[in-house]
């Protein structure tokens, strides 16, 4: 009982900084500028603009179709905190008065993106969006093998950013793309931050030295799998380590201090558990 009250608290303080960093982000930056985000954020920015409805008011109803969705597909505990999570960014962009913190158009793109994809990141450890976007992207991907979830929002943000440029200038457009850009980035950061899992797989005639090095200086759980080379069909041990990025470039060393030919293949996970992985300390 004490753990899930210490985990709703840290949800609601996680999702309350969430709420505050996005409105910053969306009224301390780029309302006075015009900019846009992606997502439903950047449709309802959009039509805030050309149709001089209150961004607050936008944001909350665009969002419910999402949420409803979100509901059916996902679970009642995220559509609550989702829509809760919602309707504080719009109480937040309708009462708090942000100050308009630079005139400068770079400052505020990328200032402004760091704050929305803050906000964003930390509503998600939260266990909430303030973005129906993910959810339908989510969705849709889950219905079709063609496509993956970053290329569906790629493919929606084309047209946003692309109206905004019909409606507004390409100017605006392409401020608005770098602020996408800046928040997609930060919120990358806040959900897998540095310590980000990479799987390193290392192939070496010296293979067994190579495991027994990560094994017994670097503390590194490390799998051996069984293969062969293609051309001489001679067995050859395989070995496989996921890591934090951090520890990343020891696990090179190592494996090139005894082989400085291993050929060494790295790819970025997003998310891994169990074994000798370390866990991320906002989950």
């Amino acid at each position: 009982m004490k753990e899930h009250t210490i985990r709703i608290l840290k949800d609601v303080i996680l999702i309350s900084f969430g709420i505050l960093s996005a409105g910053m982000g969306l009224k301390g930056f780029l309302s006075s500028s015009g900019f846009i985000d992606g997502g439903v954020t950047g449709i309802s920015m959009l039509l805030a603009d050309v149709m001089g409805i209150p961004l607050a008011i936008l944001i909350l109803l665009f969002n419910i179709p999402f949420i409803i969705v979100g509901y059916k597909q996902i679970g009642k505990w995220f559509a609550l905190k989702s829509i809760l999570a919602i309707a504080g960014l719009s109480l937040c962009l309708a009462f708090i008065r942000y100050p308009d913190i630079t005139p400068d158009l770079l400052l505020t793109a990328v200032f402004g993106g760091f704050f929305i994809g803050a906000g964003i990141g930390l509503a998600m450890r939260g266990g909430a969006v303030l973005d129906g976007t993910e959810i339908a992207a989510l969705l849709i991907s889950r219905q079709t093998a063609m496509f993956r979830v970053g290329d569906i929002i790629l493919v929606m943000n084309i047209f946003i950013f692309s109206a905004a440029a019909f409606f507004k200038n390409v100017e605006v457009a392409l401020y608005s793309i770098l602020t996408y850009f800046a928040a997609s980035k930060t919120l990358d950061f806040i959900l897998h931050g540095i310590e980000e899992y990479t799987a390193l797989i290392i192939i070496s005639d010296k293979s067994e030295e190579i495991r027994l090095k990560i094994i017994n200086e670097l503390r590194r759980g490390i799998t051996v799998i069984k293969g062969k080379k293609g051309l001489s069909g001679v067995d050859q041990d395989i070995l496989f380590c996921v890591v934090t990025r951090l520890e990343m470039g020891r696990i090179k060393r190592c494996a090139q201090e005894i082989d400085k030919d291993a050929f060494i293949v790295i790819d970025a996970l997003s998310d891994a558990e169990g074994g000798l992985v370390k866990k991320s300390k906002l989950h």
